[in-house]
């Protein structure tokens, strides 16, 4: 049966179909009810948002960056808990757009400068572990409580950030681009420890920043000049890959795709959702010792296979044969997939692109490669459906091949950044001596 979306906020988007989702659109439960298209607003809005969001924190610094989006948290969740309107709750999904359009880039861009080259890749997977486990929480909280109480809580998070800000220091990289050398050397030796000998560090920063103010300042157009080519294509490639795989198909309808295949939603995104915080620890435990290429060649033939086996979940379905079969390989195929994606494409690919473009370009770069995300996560949201009307083992089958492309892309041409200096990598992609 046709069901309408419950709710306007993206952690309540696995519920669109469920039995219950009356509950949650009913007044009696400070619901709005919205169209089908919730999850493709939700994404539409953030990808709107993005372009001019990222620029914005490399002009005025990264954690300057980190407060807007907070502020934006606390204010659309204000307006959420009073809304009696739709486009109310549009506007409010257009603020939390805003928000993620910068901390989905700049979080890990400013991760990766202020850490060490050897503790670089776990610190900057954790922020994906902590969006797993908010999302785990925000499903657990919303169980409990309507929509209008969970936005509500919403604001918690976002006004520890902005208390949080007044105690992290700007990127020193970014004050070495600005030529705010004292400032510099100052916050490098904070981060480092008191104790700890910066010079050589600090004196190769410096060097490399000074090379790099001989070319022309960020800017959209200086980013298709040749010596780009390279990090522009590895880091547009793992956004197009990890997106058009079927990310948002499976995260948005995970409930959905169950119930078709005959098993338990409620049990199946419980186990989804302890899947992916384990499997995003464990990328985090051994992205610093394994690497990023291993890491992601694994995890996308995860990905892929756990396509095949969900599309021949559906096949059998569609044959009306194995039935015993069809829901077992129907929670496997969702649980590879959901966890395979965790371990290396949901958390890398920001990595990698937090670390190989030069700090002359990163805003407009990030941008780009934000905007190309989003744009999938788009695309995937809003041709879903249409697809799995279509042919439900078709989609998947879809996803399957896009995946194996992404299998030959990170194998011949995605770098290996593990153990290296952000100036040791830029220089060997650009092509700049150091």
């Amino acid at each position: 049966m046709e069901e309408e979306a419950t709710t306007a906020t993206r952690s309540l988007l696995l519920k669109q179909k469920l039995d219950n989702s009356d509950q949650w659109s009913s007044s009696d439960h400070g619901g709005v009810q919205l169209s089908e298209s919730s999850p493709t607003t939700t994404s539409f809005v953030v990808l709107i948002s993005t372009l001019v969001a990222v620029c914005g924190s490399f002009t005025f610094g990264n954690a300057v960056g980190y407060s807007s989006p907070s502020e934006s948290g606390i204010e659309d969740d204000l307006g959420l808990t009073s809304v009696e309107d739709a486009w109310w709750l549009d506007l409010g999904r257009f603020l939390v757009g805003c928000g993620i359009g910068v901390l989905s880039y700049v979080v890990p861009v400013y991760i990766a400068e202020i850490t060490p080259k050897n503790v670089r890749g776990a610190f900057t997977s954790l922020n994906q572990l902590m969006i797993g486990c908010g999302k785990a929480l925000t499903f657990i909280i919303g169980s409990l409580v309507n929509w209008r109480t969970l936005a509500l809580i919403g604001i918690i998070p976002c006004i520890v950030h902005v208390l949080g800000l007044f105690f992290i220091p700007e990127s020193p990289r970014w004050l070495a681009k600005r030529g705010r050398i004292e400032e510099f050397e100052a916050v490098l030796q904070f981060l480092r420890g008191k104790n700890a000998d910066i010079s050589q560090e600090a004196a190769d920063i410096i060097e490399y920043t000074e090379k790099l103010r001989l070319d022309s300042e960020d800017g959209v157009l200086y980013l298709f000049q040749e010596k780009y080519t390279y990090s522009i294509i590895v880091a547009v490639g793992l956004m197009v890959f990890q997106q058009f795989g079927g990310l948002n198909g499976f995260i948005s309808y995970t409930s959905a795709i169950f119930e078709s295949a005959g098993f338990s939603s409620k049990i199946g995104t419980i186990a989804a959702a302890v899947v992916q915080i384990l499997m995003t620890t464990l990328g985090v435990l051994l992205i610093d010792k394994c690497g990023r290429w291993p890491l992601l060649m694994i995890s996308a033939t995860g990905i892929c296979l756990g396509c095949v086996l969900t599309g021949f979940a559906f096949f059998l379905q569609d044959l009306q044969s194995g039935k015993e079969l069809i829901s077992i390989l129907a929670l496997v195929g969702v649980l590879v997939y959901l966890g395979s994606f965790e371990l290396g494409m949901g958390g890398i690919p920001w990595v990698i692109m937090s670390e190989i473009f030069p700090i002359n370009i990163k805003g407009s770069a990030g941008s780009l490669v934000a905007l190309v995300s989003w744009i999938g996560s788009w695309v995937v949201s809003y041709t879903f459906n249409y697809l799995f009307d279509w042919s439900s083992a078709g989609t998947f089958f879809i996803f399957a091949v896009i995946c194996g492309m992404g299998i030959l892309f990170i194998a011949k041409l995605v770098p290996e950044t593990k153990g290296r200096t952000l100036e040791e990598i830029q220089a060997s992609l650009t092509g700049t001596p150091q």
